[in-house]
C-alpha cells in the first residue's frame, strides 16, 4: 500500500522535470500538477504512517520535486526597476462568441484597461461589441473574427498597428504592434494556440505555442487562453525566453482560469490555462482573476509598468 502510495506521484515528478514531455495522455494530464503535489504529501505521509522507510523516502523526494515545482507560484517575486508608463491589460476568452457582452463592457468600465485581448471571438460577438460601444472606450482595433473557436482581437485605447496573425489549425492568435503615448511600442498578443483535448490534437498546440513571439527583443506582452499552464513544457520554454506570468509574479498563480462552472453539476477541477506574460523587463503591479457569464473561462487583469 505504501509503495502504491508513493510511486505515481514518484513517477510524475521525474517527468515533469525530466525536461521531457510525452504525447497523450501527458500533456492535458500534466496540467493537474498542483494536484498531484497535494497528493504526493498524502502518499508521503501513509508511507511514514505505516512505517515504511524506503517508501518515504522515495515520497519525501517527489513532495520535495513537486514542491520545488508549483510552490513558487504562491509566493511573490521582486521587480525589475522600471519606471515607465503603466499598462493596464484584460482578457478573456469568449467560448464561441457567447459570453455576456453587457457584462464584459462592464468589466472594462471596471478595470479601465488600455489593452484588451479576445479570443474565441465570432462575427456576431464582434457586432454586440460594436453595437455596446467597445469603440467609445477603446477606439483602435485590430479585429480577426471568425466562426467557431478561431476568432481573435486586439483592442486599445491607443494606436494600433496590425501585425501578421499567427494561424494553425482552426485557431488564430491576432498580433498589433501598439505605440503608447509614453513613447514606447509593444507587441501585443492574443494568445490562443490549439487546445489538446484529444490524440492526434498535440502538433497544433504545441506549434501554436511555438510560433509565438520570444522574448528579450523589442517589448511585448502575450494575453489570451494559452490552453497550457506553467507545468507544461513549452510553456516554460516560452517564459524562459524572456517573459514573466503575471500571476506568479504576484503570488496568485494557483488562481484556476478553466472550467468555469455553467450551471451543471460536476466539472473538471481547476487549472490556470488563462495568463498575461509580461516582458520580463516589466514590472508587474497588479494580477486579478476576474468573472464573466456564459464563458468557460475566467477572464484575466494584469497591470503592469513599462521599463
Amino acid at each position: 500500500m505504501s509503495w502504491i502510495a508513493v510511486v505515481p506521484f514518484a513517477g510524475w515528478a521525474l517527468v515533469r522535470l525530466s525536461g521531457f514531455e510525452p504525447d497523450w495522455p501527458w500533456v492535458p494530464v500534466v496540467a493537474y500538477t498542483p494536484y498531484a503535489a497535494a497528493g504526493a504529501v498524502v502518499g508521503a505521509a501513509l508511507a511514514w504512517l505505516l512505517r515504511r522507510r524506503a517508501a518515504g523516502v522515495v515520497g519525501i523526494a517527489a513532495v520535495t520535486a513537486l514542491g520545488i515545482a508549483v510552490v513558487p507560484r504562491a509566493v511573490a517575486d521582486g521587480n525589475p526597476a522600471a519606471d515607465g508608463p503603466v499598462l493596464r491589460v484584460l482578457s478573456a476568452n469568449l467560448m464561441v462568441g457567447q459570453a455576456d457582452t453587457d457584462q464584459l463592457m462592464a468589466l472594462v468600465g471596471q478595470v479601465r484597461p488600455d489593452v484588451l485581448t479576445l479570443q474565441e471571438l465570432t462575427p456576431d460577438a464582434l457586432r454586440r461589441l460594436e453595437e455596446a460601444g467597445v469603440r467609445e472606450r477603446l477606439p483602435h482595433a485590430v479585429t480577426r473574427p471568425l466562426p467557431g473557436v478561431g476568432g481573435s482581437a486586439v483592442y486599445a485605447r491607443h494606436p494600433l498597428t496590425a501585425g501578421e496573425t499567427i494561424k494553425l489549425g482552426a485557431f488564430g492568435q491576432a498580433r498589433a504592434w501598439l505605440a503608447h503615448p509614453g513613447g514606447d511600442r509593444v507587441e501585443i498578443v492574443s494568445v490562443h494556440p490549439c487546445a489538446p483535448r484529444r490524440v492526434g490534437r498535440q502538433p497544433c498546440w504545441q506549434g501554436g505555442l511555438q510560433a509565438l513571439p520570444r522574448g528579450r527583443g523589442q517589448l511585448r506582452l502575450l494575453a489570451g487562453d494559452f490552453n497550457a499552464t506553467l507545468d507544461h513544457l513549452p510553456m516554460r520554454e516560452l517564459l524562459a525566453s524572456g517573459y514573466r506570468d503575471a500571476a506568479d509574479v504576484m503570488g496568485r498563480g494557483f488562481t484556476a482560469t478553466w472550467p468555469r462552472a455553467l450551471g451543471r453539476t460536476w466539472r473538471l477541477p481547476g487549472v490556470t490555462i488563462d495568463h498575461v506574460l509580461a516582458d520580463s523587463r516589466m514590472a508587474v503591479r497588479d494580477f486579478r482573476v476576474l468573472e464573466l457569464r456564459h464563458t468557460d473561462h475566467r477572464p484575466v487583469f494584469a497591470e503592469v509598468r513599462l521599463p
